[in-house]
């Protein structure tokens, strides 16, 4: 069996799939097994192709690469790459199911079979193999420093012989995993933080981190299915956005983490209320790659509003490299263990639909999108 690491194509992504030290760890399970690793693929996240040899990948063009049994990416495939996979192979990283029907259809007439990361399911068993998770406590912290740089005064109460600050307050809106990290990463570098999710059930995990939980009477309780939160009403939403407005008038560094998978990001933080900020305070927009929590965000950029800086950066675990390769690989690795089978020496991928981690993850398989 030949399993595959490929480059990324897309601009600005630095990660890459698997790294030296995943490819070690595997090859000493599976000894049978070949990896191919496509030339300066872990270049960017500081991995070089003679660590790869070192650890026993074969570093080789990408031609040769694509012609795996099994592939590991992290973005999603390009049009061009969707068409370098051959029949019976399993590709397996982020898909995105709800913006990639062409590749689905491309890859279920060609016989590929496709594993999303996005659709392993958030269940004890799967911890150790969810990247959504893995991907976002590097945001969430990466996130918070981004909030600091563009911060003109300290985080932390300073105090000196000139004079003393106050602490900066950070306000974290939305409280899944990026949003814990991003709370515990702002309370680390000093600032005062409050935090706010319209699921109630998370005041007692930010308080546990020793922010204050924002409490709104919006008249709704947005908590959802598997612990995920679900979608207000308009009357709602606009209860919410001017619930918040009052706070963010007073909030130093704003983090938004907020996301509906294959819809817009809700709008949390309105023009109006951008409005209303201190010049000087900053708003980090973890959503500006689907819309924005804040309508004044624009992808990949910084934007400067009355004074009020907007950040839009729109992948945070492609600026931690290396860490952000290495939990991936490793989740990827975890993933595959319930795939391989080692009988006699000869290890062979078996797909088995009764595993509800593979049969939820699969999108594509054996000519059919799931």
């Amino acid at each position: 069996m030949k399993i595959g690491i490929v480059k990324e194509s897309i601009k600005g992504e630095t990660r890459v799939a698997g790294t030296p030290d995943i490819v070690k760890r595997f090859l000493g399970k599976y000894s049978d097994v070949e990896i191919l690793v496509e030339k300066g693929a872990g270049e960017a996240a500081g991995f070089l192709d003679d660590a790869y040899i070192e650890a026993g990948a074969k570093v080789l063009a990408a031609a040769t690469v694509w012609k795996s049994d099994l592939i590991l990416k992290v973005n999603p495939a390009s049009d061009a790459e969707a068409k370098k996979v051959e029949k019976g192979c399993l590709v397996i990283g982020y898909m995105d199911p709800f913006a990639s029907e062409k590749t689905f259809k491309t890859w279920a007439k060609a016989g590929v079979n496709a594993i999303s990361v996005e659709r392993i399911p958030r269940i004890s068993r799967a911890q150790s193999m969810d990247a959504l998770s893995s991907q976002a406590n590097l945001a969430g912290y990466r996130a918070v420093l981004e909030g600091a740089a563009h911060y003109n005064k300290f985080f932390p109460v300073m105090m000196t012989a000139a004079g003393s600050s106050k602490p900066a307050k950070a306000i974290i809106l939305g409280v899944g995993v990026a949003g814990l990290q991003a709370i515990a990463t702002a309370k680390r570098l000093g600032a005062s933080v409050e935090a706010f999710d319209i699921r109630p059930e998370t005041a007692e995990q930010v308080e546990s981190l020793g922010a204050k939980f924002i409490k709104l009477d919006i008249g709704e309780d947005g908590s959802g299915d598997g612990g995920y939160a679900k979608e207000l009403s308009e009357e709602g939403k606009k209860k919410q956005q001017a619930a918040l407005q009052e706070y963010l008038k007073k909030a130093d560094v704003v983090i938004t983490t907020a996301l509906i998978p294959g819809r817009p990001a809700p709008v949390l933080v309105t023009k109006e209320a951008v409005k209303g900020m201190k010049p000087g305070s900053v708003i980090v927009d973890m959503a500006a790659a689907s819309g924005g929590n804040c309508p004044l965000s624009k992808a990949d950029e910084v934007v400067d509003v009355d004074g009020v800086k907007i950040v839009g950066y729109t992948n945070y675990p492609a600026m931690m490299p290396a860490d952000a390769s290495q939990f991936y690989g490793k989740n990827l690795q975890n993933l595959l263990q319930l795939m391989l089978e080692t009988t006699d020496g000869k290890t062979e991928l078996k797909i088995n639909l009764e595993d509800e981690i593979i049969a939820k993850s699969l999108v594509v398989y054996e000519g059919e999108i799931k």
